[in-house]
């Protein structure tokens, strides 16, 4: 699954959420996903909370097959930022 694959597939849980804040989910050299004022978009910007993680843990984590605490306490997630704000997408991707 692609980075615009993966965006597509969060935007309509990002429109109905009502989330304020930005975030951005960096995959590397795969892209980024942007999230902020209930829209999505693979450009990158600047944000409130930046999420670094591989595109295969990306995919695992908005399928919720990768606990988001866990991921992070083993390294799988880097988290810069307002850790707050990552805190909070656990409604938009739960």
């Amino acid at each position: 699954m692609s980075v615009q694959d993966i965006a597509d597939k969060i935007s309509s849980r990002v429109a109905s959420a009502g989330f304020d804040r930005s975030v951005k989910f960096d995959t590397g050299s795969d892209g980024v996903i942007v999230i902020g004022g209930g829209t999505v978009s693979t450009t990158d910007a600047p944000a409130d909370c930046t999420i670094k993680l591989s595109l295969d843990d990306l995919e695992s984590l908005i399928a919720g097959d990768l606990n988001p605490t866990m991921a992070f306490m083993t390294g799988k997630i880097k988290v810069e930022g307002d850790m707050s704000v990552a805190m909070a997408l656990s409604q938009l991707i739960g």
